[in-house]
């Protein structure tokens, strides 16, 4: 493949990934598809109804991640998912300060890009300083800690992390065949679980959770087997185009949000290139835009007051440093992540729906108190 055909096939991945995370935008502001909100329905309501939505957009990307491991059309082992050391205290710890973050800032980063659109000046104010945290914590002084303390907390397993390499070595089978059988498997059992238990709403329930399902399925397609060059003719070696961490990506919004603000200051910088990571979150922003304006749901709005003010600076704060550290936010961890079936996406997304939970219950402690 020549200069020429790269550079045109990075653009075609580009465009794909935008038009993708618009569509993922559209649909979370049309559904309201959120991971903070189906938590604190199930806490505060006893509504499982959001909280199916996210299991079945789980089970539908594990079987679509499956399915195409399976056949060989990606590589599992391409994900930052898939890392044989296993960095428990930083997924643990990083996915309890994010899911404390998200509530206090109304929302995860994918909700905040959202929200965004709709016109909410409060995410604005939430993605900037987001971005600020995690770029400190990628390679500035919350790294520095980071690197320092529980990123020394980790288990070298000897194999990769997901679930059908685990098993594959302690049983002697083929890789390919358990990342088939556990992609349809498992994902198929969780897609019945949501369906299955729907009460009021499963339309809206199926619309949203599958549809998000098939979009982060079709990410790793693009990413993974489209973007995929065995040889760029300029460095020679195997290639993820448009990618920022040399791998595969599906969607994930701490990161990128440092990504973005990086490509905005920097921008007549020749070493600052459109990436996956800017083009996801810009994404989100414009199909969120489109669906709230079409529908008339876009409103401005902003802080009420500086206690507002102080949670929402609190909670982007903990959601920036506590995604990097955690390797990925609910949508990164608990979505994308999951639907690899990594062991370290389990502990990242069991601490966020912790740290989540934690967060709900100081809110209502709060509100008990002032009553």
């Amino acid at each position: 493949m020549s200069a020429v055909e790269v550079a045109s096939l990075t653009q075609l991945v580009l465009w794909l990934a935008f038009l993708l995370a618009a569509a993922f935008g559209a649909l979370a502001q049309v559904t309201h598809f959120c991971t903070m909100g189906a938590i604190a329905d199930v806490y505060s309501m006893g509504d499982w109804r959001r909280a199916r939505m996210w299991l079945l957009a789980v089970g539908v990307a594990m079987v679509g991640f499956g399915v195409m491991a399976g056949l060989g059309v990606i590589d599992p082992a391409a994900t930052i998912y898939s890392s044989p050391r296993l960095l428990w205290a930083s997924t643990l710890s990083g996915g309890l300060m994010f899911g404390v973050g998200m509530v206090l800032a109304s929302g995860c980063g994918g909700k905040t890009l959202v929200r965004l659109g709709g016109g909410n000046l409060k995410s604005l104010v939430v993605l900037v300083v987001m971005g600020v945290a995690a770029a400190a914590t990628l390679r500035g002084i919350t790294a520095v800690w980071r690197s320092n303390s529980v990123d020394q907390l980790a288990l070298s397993l000897g194999t990769r992390q997901d679930l059908p390499s685990l098993l594959a070595s302690a049983l002697g089978m083929a890789k390919v065949h358990l990342s088939l059988t556990l992609g349809l498997g498992v994902g198929l059992l969780m897609c019945a679980a949501s369906l299955l238990s729907a009460g009021d709403g499963k339309r809206d329930q199926v619309v949203a959770g599958a549809g998000v399902g098939v979009l982060v399925t079709a990410m790793w397609w693009v990413s993974g087997h489209l973007g995929f060059v065995p040889e760029h003719p300029e460095t020679l070696e195997a290639t993820y185009l448009a990618s920022s961490n040399r791998s595969m990506e599906a969607f994930s919004f701490v990161a990128p949000a440092a990504a973005l603000l990086n490509w905005v200051t920097l921008f007549s910088d020749t070493s600052q290139v459109m990436s996956l990571a800017v083009a996801l979150p810009l994404g989100v922003v414009l199909g969120a835009a489109v669906a709230a304006l079409a529908r008339g749901e876009f409103r401005w709005e902003g802080f009420a007051g500086a206690a507002d003010t102080a949670r929402h600076l609190a909670g982007a704060v903990l959601m920036g440093v506590g995604g990097v550290t955690a390797m990925g936010c609910s949508i990164g961890q608990g979505i994308s992540g999951l639907s690899t079936l990594s062991l370290g996406s389990a502990l990242a997304t069991a601490g966020v729906v912790t740290g989540a939970v934690a967060a709900l219950r100081w809110q209502m402690w709060q509100l008990e108190r002032q009553a």
